[in-house]
C-alpha cells in the first residue's frame, strides 16, 4: 500500500522575526501568530535566516524588524533582497516594561521586537537610497573635521596660555579667525625645550593636515551645485534667507524626501523642534525642545535661523517681537520653525523663495 505523501505549506500565513543584531551573531525570535516558535542564535548573514524561514515555513509570508544601530540600513537590504519585509525600527519606539529594562539580555530583545512587530506596533523608520546615505556620510565627515579643527585650534590657544605666551594685541582679531598672519605668527615661536617645540609644531601640523583636509571636501560638496542630479533642489534652498551649499546639501541627505511629512508639525517633530510635555489630569507642563531630535540637522536649522533674523525682513520683524516676551534663545526656536516651513513650501512646491511673506 503507497503511502500519502503531505507537504507542509505555510500559504496564507504570516512568519514575524525579531532580529536582535551584533556584529559577530543575530539573535532571533520567529513568531508564527501567537505561537512563539523558536529563539536561536545565527550568524550575521540574512542569507541564512532566509533560508531558515524558507524550509521550516515554505510558502509564508515572512516578516522581520531590528533596531536601528551600528550597522545601518544595509541588513535592512540584504533582508529585502532575500524576499522578507522588513522594517528598521527607532530603538526609544519599541514597547518596553520596567522589568525588561533592568532585565535586559538578547533573548528578551529579540523577543520583545517579534512580539510588537506581530501585534502591528511597531513603525519602520525611513529608508533612505543607497546615493544619499553615502552623501549623508560625506556631509557627516565634514561636521567631524570642523570639529577636530576646533578642538586643535582650542589646543593651540590653551597651550600658549599654560607657558605663558601672549598673543599680541593686533593679531587679537586674527586669532579669533585663525588669519594666516596669525599661524605665520605661532610658526615664529620658540619654546624654551625642544619637547615645548614638538607639542606646538605637531599640533599645528595636525591643524592644518585637517584643514586641508576639510578644504577637499568642501570643493567636493560645491561640485553638487553644477550639473548635478541634486542641483535643481539646492538652488532652491539656497534661495532662502539663512541656507547656504553646506545647510542645503545637510537637509536634502538628512530628509531626502520631503514630501513624506504631511504636515509641518509631524517635520518639525523629525527635526527636534517640538516641546517636551508632560500631563496628567488638570495638570499639564511644558518644558523646552525634545531631547529626541535628528541632530546634525536640528544645530544646522537653529544656526540658519540665526542667520536668517538678521537677514530676512519678515523673520526680523518676527524675531524682534517674540523677544519683547521671551529670551533670545527661545525666540530663535520659533524663528527655526518659521524657516523650516519655509523650507518645505520651496521644495514641495518647486519655486524659489520670495522675501518678505509672512
Amino acid at each position: 500500500m503507497q503511502r500519502e505523501s503531505k507537504t507542509i505549506n505555510f500559504q496564507g500565513q504570516n512568519i514575524y522575526t525579531g532580529i536582535d543584531v551584533h556584529l559577530k551573531s543575530w539573535k532571533v525570535t520567529v513568531m508564527i501568530e501567537n505561537v512563539i516558535y523558536k529563539t536561536f542564535s545565527q550568524d550575521p548573514d540574512s542569507r541564512i535566516l532566509a533560508n531558515y524561514l524558507r524550509k521550516n515555513f515554505p510558502g509564508g509570508q515572512y516578516y522581520s524588524a531590528y533596531e536601528a544601530g551600528f550597522c545601518g540600513y544595509s541588513v535592512h537590504r540584504e533582508l529585502v533582497k532575500q524576499g522578507i519585509r522588513n522594517i528598521v525600527v527607532n530603538p526609544s519606539d519599541i514597547p518596553t516594561t520596567d522589568k525588561e529594562k533592568k532585565q535586559k539580555d538578547d533573548k528578551r530583545d529579540s523577543l520583545k521586537i517579534a512580539k510588537s512587530l506581530k501585534s502591528g506596533e511597531l513603525e519602520g523608520i525611513y529608508v533612505p537610497s543607497k546615493g544619499i546615505e553615502e552623501l549623508r556620510g560625506l556631509v557627516r565627515y565634514r561636521k567631524t573635521l570642523v570639529k577636530e579643527i576646533s578642538r586643535n585650534k582650542t589646543r593651540i590657544k590653551s597651550f600658549l596660555h599654560c607657558n605663558g605666551i601672549v598673543i599680541p594685541s593686533e593679531l587679537n582679531f586674527a586669532s579669533r579667525y585663525w588669519s594666516g598672519k596669525f599661524t605665520l605668527w605661532l610658526k615664529t615661536i620658540e619654546m624654551t625645550t625642544p619637547y615645548g617645540d614638538m607639542v606646538l609644531q605637531e599640533t599645528l601640523d595636525t591643524t592644518d593636515f585637517l584643514r586641508k583636509k576639510l578644504l577637499k571636501v568642501t570643493r567636493s560638496l560645491r561640485l553638487l551645485n553644477t550639473g548635478n542630479e541634486y542641483s535643481a533642489q539646492l538652488k532652491l534652498l539656497q534661495s532662502i534667507p539663512g541656507v547656504g551649499l553646506i545647510m542645503a546639501v545637510t537637509l536634502l541627505s538628512e530628509l531626502e524626501d520631503f514630501r513624506r511629512f504631511r504636515k509641518l508639525d509631524q517635520l518639525c517633530s523629525y527635526v527636534g523642534l517640538v516641546p517636551r510635555t508632560n500631563s496628567s489630569g488638570e495638570k499639564e507642563k511644558t518644558g523646552g525642545i525634545t531631547p529626541r531630535s535628528n541632530k546634525p540637522l536640528r544645530s544646522c536649522i537653529v544656526e540658519s535661523a540665526w542667520i536668517a533674523s538678521r537677514t530676512d525682513p519678515a523673520l526680523i520683524l518676527c524675531f524682534n517681537q517674540l523677544c519683547q516676551r521671551m529670551k533670545p534663545t527661545e525666540a530663535i526656536i520659533r524663528i527655526a520653525k518659521k524657516l523650516l516651513n519655509r523650507i518645505r513650501y520651496v521644495i514641495n512646491n518647486e519655486t524659489e523663495y520670495v522675501q518678505a511673506v509672512v
